[in-house]
């Protein structure tokens, strides 16, 4: 009889609590949302966070938090998502750098870049620009001129990147590996320090993200020569692709953005966090906001289940392209 009962009490312990779960995702969302990114404010990530909260904001009359860990390419932040309550308030911005580079690049991180992990959208394709300084290299017109002159003078050109392993230090070494270049990689600690250099002439030329290369080209302190996305930006109309322009057909190489949530993650919250998501980010004014002022690619489709599928492939595809640039952090 004893048994019974603490049987039956525990059933209906259980019960009411998955009741009080239930209730509780359905009221979510109830207070601030954190958006944590890992780079600096002003980079590619924090604006597309920022654009992001205004839109969740306005739909949920709830503040949402933009909060940048930067460190160890990503990892401090990605580390602080994975390791957060899934309680539907903390959310990682997170890239293919952060969770397919990284995993080839870093000897050892401390959370599983796929399971410690719930997929919640994903937020578009994002290429590098090839850019130069004319005033350090007033004959480059074009990515012809570059490879012309890169070829006739081996080992001399070199080529400026945001860090080792960084997108930009692998368009770099795919574009060198593709074109059969022997240039030297200059890794910078971010964004801002390798487009300075770039304008003082300390470097050749600079794969940079297409949000900033944007702002540069049509600021006039800059020239790009060509883009990595398989076709031409909206943004730059003029500025062939890399394929095209180089003469080097097939070349690629775009990362994505994606919104992360903890593993665990209810699903009710999940799906509700999701379908907000997608909501925003495929409206007409979103998308062009994206193509017109960031050079990104909305995704095709932004679902969970096609982002895990472009994520899974993507861990094996960098894996490949980090072993032939030979990067790699301790």
């Amino acid at each position: 009889m004893r048994f019974w009962v603490k049987t039956a009490v525990l059933s209906v312990a259980m019960l009411a609590s998955t009741t009080l779960a239930l209730a509780q995702d359905e009221k979510w969302p109830t207070r601030a949302i954190s958006i944590i990114g890992g780079f600096p404010n002003g980079a590619g990530t924090d604006l597309y966070a920022r654009k992001l909260g205004d839109g969740l904001t306005a739909a949920w009359n709830v503040p949402i938090v933009i909060d940048n860990k930067t460190g160890a390419g990503g990892n401090l932040a990605s580390d602080a998502v994975a390791r957060a309550q899934p309680d539907g308030y903390t959310y990682l911005l997170g890239t293919a750098g952060t969770h397919a580079i990284n995993a080839a690049l870093y000897k050892k991180i401390p959370f599983d870049v796929e399971r410690d992990f719930t997929h919640i959208a994903l937020l578009g394709d994002v290429p590098n620009v090839l850019l130069i300084n004319p005033k350090k290299l007033p004959g480059v017109k074009t990515c012809a001129d570059l490879l012309k002159l890169a070829r006739d003078k081996p080992g001399t050109l070199n080529f400026a990147s945001t860090g080792n392993g960084a997108s930009g230090h692998l368009a770099g070494a795919q574009f060198a590996n593709a074109a059969h270049l022997d240039v030297v990689h200059v890794p910078y600690r971010g964004q801002g320090p390798a487009m300075t250099a770039v304008l003082a002439g300390d470097v050749d030329f600079f794969f940079n993200q297409s949000a900033p290369s944007i702002a540069a080209v049509k600021g006039g302190q800059v020239i790009a020569l060509a883009v990595t996305a398989s076709s031409r930006l909206v943004a730059l109309p003029g500025v062939p692709t890399v394929a095209e322009g180089c003469n080097l057909p097939g070349f690629e190489s775009t990362t994505w953005y994606g919104l992360f949530g903890p593993a665990k993650l209810p699903p009710a919250i999940a799906a509700k966090m999701s379908d907000a998501v997608i909501k925003i980010i495929t409206t007409p004014a979103f998308k062009a906001w994206l193509t017109d002022t960031q050079g990104i690619t909305p995704a095709a489709d932004s679902s969970p289940a096609a982002f895990a599928k472009v994520h899974h492939a993507d861990i094996a595809r960098w894996a490949e392209i980090v072993r032939m640039s030979g990067a790699q952090v301790d």
